[in-house]
């Protein structure tokens, strides 16, 4: 089987967060149902998506009102152009509240670095059937996976122990393809900043001596 190189974008080439609260993955597999073809798999895919917004925020998931706002955020993340079996009246973004604040239950999620969304994410590629959209969706998942490992241990990780955590995450459900190639993240930019940010301290206490010094030879 042939080898699939997958590039990455960093952050400053990726849209905006609509709504940050929901992160950039639950954002992508948003404008990902635009792109099922079959109305039918588009709304079931929409309805799992809902889900994995709704258990989000544990608090509230039960409550009907909070399931009516977690589909006009969806809506309001496709830019009211996404065409599914909606179960409410979609209320546009001036019409609704900000969203709810989310309380993330930590002891639940096994490997911390890479988030609850993702998780939520893997159970419900793990459901697709085989095939290009289950592949797609896993190699999306795959590469997140990498970037928040690097962004959280700030250490490079190799593409093996990536692929296999979702493979553990999934249950043994999802396998990249052998030869699959992730996409390269680079863990450089974080390390020049802080640099930067222990070079502009060491300047500041470097003046802050020297106007000291200055101050006690004109007494």
């Amino acid at each position: 089987m042939s080898s699939k190189i997958y590039f990455m974008e960093y952050n400053t080439t990726k849209e905006k967060l609509i709504l940050p609260e929901y992160g950039r993955n639950v954002q992508m597999m948003a404008q990902y149902l635009m792109t099922i073809e079959d109305r039918n798999r588009r709304t079931e895919a929409a309805k799992e998506l809902v889900s994995i917004m709704v258990n989000m925020n544990v608090a509230v998931r039960d409550t009907k009102d909070y399931r009516m706002k977690i589909w006009d955020y969806l809506a309001q993340l496709c830019d009211y152009k996404l065409d599914v079996d909606f179960p409410f009246p979609i209320t546009k973004p001036t019409d609704i509240g900000a969203p709810e604040k989310l309380q993330y239950n930590m002891n639940e999620i096994r490997f911390r670095h890479y988030g609850y969304t993702v998780e939520r994410l893997i159970e419900s590629a793990a459901k697709l059937p085989e095939g290009e959209e289950r592949e797609a969706l896993s190699m999306m998942i795959a590469n997140n996976m990498k970037r928040n490992y690097i962004v959280w241990n700030q250490k490079s990780v190799t593409d093996e122990i990536i692929i296999n955590d979702l493979f553990r995450l999934s249950k043994g459900k999802l396998r990249l393809a052998d030869g699959i190639r992730l996409a390269s993240v680079n863990a450089q930019p974080m390390s020049q900043m802080n640099q930067r940010r222990n070079n502009n301290n060491f300047k500041r206490n470097q003046q802050g001596k020297k106007n000291n010094n200055n101050k006690s030879n004109k007494r």
